[in-house]
């Protein structure tokens, strides 16, 4: 059986005299990036009275469960029915490499979705069947199965708008000349669909960024199969606002911004939903005690890895900065290399810093004493950190986040960029000097708190998101 029968013990059957809730199957890709945007969103959905099951892979949904704090899963079980497919891959080295994932993604899981589906319709197991399918817009099969269907589809985006529109806009890249039939650039060019949008160098294509040549020939195909999918749904919701994005959503009416979804605003329960690894809130305790705008708040993500040299050089340049820190560090950060930090470093630091292997980022970047934010510049971050009017120091590695750099640095000039040397390597000095400059810019503070009220106003009662996100849960429910 696909699905672990004790799941099945959270659905609810409608009594006959009653009409059925609306009842919506929600399919994230299986990253750590997509999942929690869509969790969330599950929550707030789950909140106005729609049924959501949700579907992880069985590695994912486990470390979901694990992370989660013992007593509270009953509360996040009760809110929606999560269930579990397998991923198709064999060992946790594979589901770090971008191609083998978006491989077995495309070859395990459709059957997989399209078996949940039948069984749950067939009216064995509950009454209330699928009315909706909200999938990743990166998993565009989802969407072509709701069709298959005759189930209405809505897909989610949980990157920027901008890079949705370029992946949309793949054909018009390739007959202008600027990648060939295989999404391999043809010379390295600037990429701007608008002089508003943010810049990208043919370089730093999503795709290109991906690893090795079979997984971005791969990743490329999948971008360009999915556009197919796109025209068939009804909604192409996105975590941004309009504000944010204005440019990007004027080409591409049909996207619509409903965020950016943060878990302080859809989920009333104390811990974040959806998070792979257990979040370390004693170092909340920690920024109680320090200066207000004082800390420096460090996290790449879920995937970002280092060499032994950059992750010294790193630790050299906090410690330089002279400047209390918070550094997250995701247990593959160091490449599985252990004892990596500099001799005397933890001791040198101990009376101002703070390591933990992962924490709750949306109440660290709301904490009065988090001066700015070293980033990977994912979109979740990106958000969080904008939403709160933290200045960024932007540090991309692949994927979208070359392009979330120039929106930060280059269209709303809240950040700036590290760069690395000849050896690509981003030096102590480099980071202490930009951290110096980024905390000595009170213009660059100033267009962070700016764009933190206009983000804050978009997701209020009557603001633009809010009210998108209405229309949505209102075309559910008919």
């Amino acid at each position: 059986m696909l699905i672990p029968p004790k799941i099945f013990k959270n659905l609810k059957l409608t009594s006959n005299n009653k009409m059925a809730r609306p009842h919506v199957l929600v399919v994230p890709y299986p990253e750590q990036g997509h999942v929690i945007p869509l969790m969330e969103l599950s929550l707030c959905l789950v909140k106005q009275g729609i049924k959501v099951t949700f579907v992880n892979t069985k590695h994912n949904h486990e470390r979901i469960m694990n992370a989660f704090p013992k007593g509270n899963n009953n509360a996040l079980l009760s809110q929606m029915n999560l269930v579990w497919i397998p991923d198709g891959l064999g060992s946790s080295e594979e589901r770090k490499m971008p191609g083998k994932s978006s491989e077995a993604v495309l070859k395990v899981m459709p059957e997989k979705v399209e078996q949940i589906i039948e069984d749950i319709n067939d009216g064995s197991l509950c009454e209330e069947k699928i009315s909706c399918v909200l999938a990743d817009q990166s998993i565009g099969w989802a969407i072509g199965i709701a069709v298959k269907k005759g189930i209405r589809p809505a897909a989610f985006c949980p990157a920027a708008a901008a890079q949705l529109v370029l992946g949309l806009s793949i054909p018009k890249l390739i007959e202008s000349g600027f990648v060939d039939q295989d999404g391999t650039p043809l010379e390295n060019q600037i990429i701007q669909l608008s002089p508003t949008m943010p810049v990208v160098s043919t370089e730093n294509l999503v795709w290109v960024r991906a690893g090795s040549t079979a997984a971005r020939k791969h990743i490329f195909q999948l971008m360009l199969k999915n556009i197919e999918f796109m025209e068939k749904t009804e909604w192409i919701l996105c975590n941004s606002t309009y504000d944010l994005e204005s440019a990007a959503f004027s080409l591409a009416p049909k996207i619509t911004p409903i965020g950016p979804i943060l878990s302080s605003s859809h989920n009333e329960l104390d811990h974040s939903a959806g998070h792979f690894w257990p979040q370390h809130q004693n170092c909340l305790k920690w920024l109680d005690q320090q200066s207000p705008c004082s800390v420096i708040y460090v996290a790449f993500g879920s995937i970002t890895t280092f060499s032994s040299l950059q992750f010294q050089e790193l630790c050299l340049g906090l410690e330089t900065s002279n400047r209390p820190f918070l550094w997250v560090l995701q247990p593959d950060i160091k490449g599985g290399m252990q004892n990596l930090y500099p001799e005397g470093f933890e001791e040198r630091v101990s009376n101002r810093a703070r390591m933990v292997g992962w924490a709750p980022q949306q109440k660290i970047l709301s904490h009065s004493s988090v001066a700015c934010f070293i980033s990977h510049c994912g979109w979740n971050s990106t958000m969080e950190s904008v939403s709160n009017g933290v200045p960024i120091l932007c540090w991309p590695h692949f994927a979208d986040q070359f392009l979330n750099r120039s929106y930060v640095c280059d269209v709303w000039k809240v950040g700036i960029a590290l760069e690395r040397d000849k050896s690509d390597i981003v030096t102590k000095g480099e980071i202490r000097d930009k951290i110096e400059q980024l905390l000595s810019d009170e213009h660059l503070k100033a267009r962070a708190a700016s764009i933190k009220e206009k983000v804050q106003l978009a997701t209020e009662q009557g603001g633009l998101s809010n009210s998108n996100l209405d229309r949505f849960i209102k075309w559910i429910k008919t």
